[in-house]
């Protein structure tokens, strides 16, 4: 047995110094021969092949995103766990830099989020840790921030040389609105008669220039107070106060505007007015059945303002008038708002959209042009809906009131739309409530076709710069022409319009849980005091779900939908949100210094192949509040294009894994 065990390890031994031979005369004949070069190549290249391939199993944040509103070679990383520290890319990123007095303020740490009040006027923001955690959320407090850095300068494929900040000059400049205070189109308007001064005109080029604040301007007050108040050096037109005095619909009262919540129709307050038409009609059932609403003609938004502790979302809309400043009334109240006329051109909302639509005494005439204003709200009331209109004529009985009515009497009948109620309240105020038909056997029992059904290609017309049609569009079938579940099962559940493909309901289902994310892993935990957030306009918003992921939270979003992106604002309406389209190539129908966030994902990527960036970030810092937050998940290359613009208006600019961006308006302006 010694003996075999001698013969095994001699013949290992052997077997043992017969490799390290051969490798010795390998390795000498490899060096001689000169191959060394291709075997180290080869073996770095496999190094990199594993190092792309374990990256690739930890990069699934979007996996589950396949629509085609956000691009599927752009993922988003895991969130840093809160009990790791952040790990650090560069530490020369990290380094102090010189003290430049003419830069902006950028959010590193903790501590750069105690920032001093930004105006002399303007309530005091947070001064210390104690007060940032009973302001801020709970995974916003002291070392819950991600790890957001500044990551931009100026060598960038901008021009910002070309850039040099001017305010704008002029009587309009504090309040310009582009496209609707263009004084020279409209000048030359040929006729006036329907409007057509109301509506966009806008300029050939915007210029680049900033608007300047009004004196004294300060952080606006904050919801719920500002229903009720807002500053009254933030918006000082005192023009409404005195034309509407007798109305209560707005009071002076030392450094504020007031709104006692009264109106042309609401001589009992408006809360009385609301329940006066739920008692009317039992069936309206705010906040469960009726939802989505527009008030025409709104003045100064009250009405909508009190349907919000009903779980009711209004677009209040009006036209930019001798009524001085109502929208900005609103917006600055934190009530949804838009400026908007029904004069020549379609809405900019979508068929089908609202659940009901009210109008009091809005001084709409109704019945012009063969009813071509009520043929729209025929377009974009829902199958179903109620037009509620309270007015005088409704019960007048002098002759001018009569031939209103009649003539309300005679369209409404010819559109197939049904009397289900009409009253008389206390005050004397005389209410009738119109339900649009949910099928088709009306309009085929009519003995003349008039007004006639839209042809299909028609009534498909996306609602930008269109006509307003003269024909009733066809009402949808199956299942679009159902009625969305109850409010709030109907944000989450499949909406009546979404395509009728086969993965439909899948990329709808995914976009939600997407956002949902996105918003609590990412947004809520960025350098945003989201306490002071109350106007957000969502500037790309798909399916709406960046505002759904927020509906628990005391804001609300304008999405809009771009009219070169796919048309998903019905699916929006479906939900119970709302929203408009626009082109972001031109400006927004709305008041500077109306919103205090702005919203964008993978939308400044595309601005090169129709508009310049620098264009659409003027009219943002046009919309945007001082103090307010630009809040964008784009490109790397946009984001650095965009951090660079920004830092040369003064804001404060911070950045997350190369992806995410947050930029705060300062108080700055060019000096004069």
């Amino acid at each position: 047995m010694l003996i075999s065990s001698f013969v095994k390890a001699q013949s290992s031994l052997s077997f043992s110094s017969c490799i390290k031979s051969r490798m010795t005369n390998f390795v000498e004949t490899f060096y001689k021969d000169r191959k060394f070069p291709f075997i180290f190549t080869l073996f770095a290249l496999l190094i990199c092949v594993t190092i792309i391939l374990f990256a690739n199993t930890t990069i699934n944040f979007t996996a589950s995103n396949p629509i085609a509103f956000y691009p599927d070679n752009v993922k988003v990383q895991q969130p840093f766990n809160h009990h790791d520290p952040p790990a650090l890319t560069d530490s020369k990123d990290h380094q102090e830099q010189p003290l430049d007095h003419d830069a902006p303020p950028v959010l590193t740490d903790s501590k750069d989020h105690q920032e001093e009040p930004l105006h002399h006027d303007a309530p005091p923001v947070l001064t210390d840790s104690k007060d940032r955690q009973e302001q801020l959320p709970p995974n916003q407090h002291e070392g819950g921030l991600l790890h957001w850095e500044k990551a931009f300068d100026n060598n960038v494929s901008v021009d910002l040389n070309m850039v040099d900040w001017k305010l704008c000059k002029g009587v309009l400049a504090v309040d310009y609105i582009p496209c609707l205070d263009n004084l020279k189109a409209i000048k030359a308007l040929k006729r006036r008669r329907h409007m057509e001064h109301r509506e966009r005109h806008c300029p050939k080029s915007t210029p680049h220039c900033l608007l300047p604040l009004p004196k004294g301007y300060k952080v606006p007050v904050s919801w719920p107070k500002s229903r009720d108040m807002i500053w009254y050096d933030n918006v000082p037109h005192p023009k409404l106060v005195e034309y509407k005095k007798e109305q209560n619909w707005v009071v002076k009262s030392g450094e504020y505007l007031v709104f006692p919540g009264g109106g042309t129709q609401f001589k009992e307050g408006v809360n009385h007015y609301i329940n006066f038409i739920e008692k009317t009609l039992p069936a309206i059932q705010w906040g469960k059945n009726i939802r989505v609403v527009l008030d025409a003609g709104c003045g100064v938004a009250s009405f909508g303002g009190y349907l919000l502790d009903r779980n009711v979302i209004t677009m209040s809309f009006a036209p930019k008038d001798e009524h001085e400043a109502q929208i900005q009334f609103a917006l600055e109240r934190g009530i949804p708002a838009t400026l908007s006329v029904i004069g020549t051109q379609k809405l900019t909302f979508p068929d089908n959209g609202f659940d009901l639509i009210h109008c009091a005494r809005c001084r709409v005439h109704w019945d012009a042009d063969g009813g071509k204003p009520l043929f729209e709200l025929n377009r974009i009331l829902r199958p179903g809906g109620f037009f509620a209109w309270s007015a005088t004529p409704v019960y007048r009985d002098d002759e001018r009131d009569q031939k209103v009515w009649n003539a309300m009497v005679t369209v409404t009948k010819e559109m197939c739309w049904t009397v289900v109620a009409k009253t008389l309240d206390s005050s004397g105020i005389g209410l009738v409530i119109y339900q649009k038909p949910t099928s088709s056997s009306c309009y085929e029992k009519r003995k003349q076709n008039k007004p006639p059904i839209c042809k299909n290609n028609e009534s498909k017309q996306i609602s930008w710069y269109t006509k307003l049609s003269s024909c009733l569009i066809p009402l949808p079938v199956d299942a679009a022409a159902s009625w969305p579940m109850s409010w709030p099962n109907r944000l989450t559940s499949i909406p009546p319009s979404l395509s009728s493909e086969p993965d439909a309901s899948d990329v709808f289902n995914n976009d939600t849980k997407h956002w949902s994310r996105i918003v609590s892993d990412i947004y809520l935990e960025a350098p945003v005091n989201w306490s002071s957030v109350r106007n957000i306009m969502d500037m790309n918003a798909g399916f709406g779900g960046f505002a759904a992921a927020l509906i628990d939270r005391p804001l609300w979003v304008m999405n809009v939908v771009p009219i070169d992106m796919p048309d998903t604002l019905s699916v929006i309406f479906d939900r119970g949100l709302i929203g408009i389209y626009h082109d972001w190539c031109e400006s927004l129908s709305t008041y500077p210094r109306t919103y205090d966030l702005v919203h964008s994902s993978f939308l400044f990527k595309s601005f090169n192949q129709r508009c310049d960036i620098v264009d659409v970030v003027v009219e943002i810092d046009r919309i945007l509040r001082p103090d307010g937050y630009l809040l964008v998940q784009d490109s790397m290359e946009a984001i650095r294009k965009l951090g660079a613009i920004l830092n040369s208006l003064h804001w404060s600019v911070t950045s997350y894994q190369n992806q995410f961006l947050v930029g705060r308006k300062s108080f700055w302006r060019p000096k004069p």
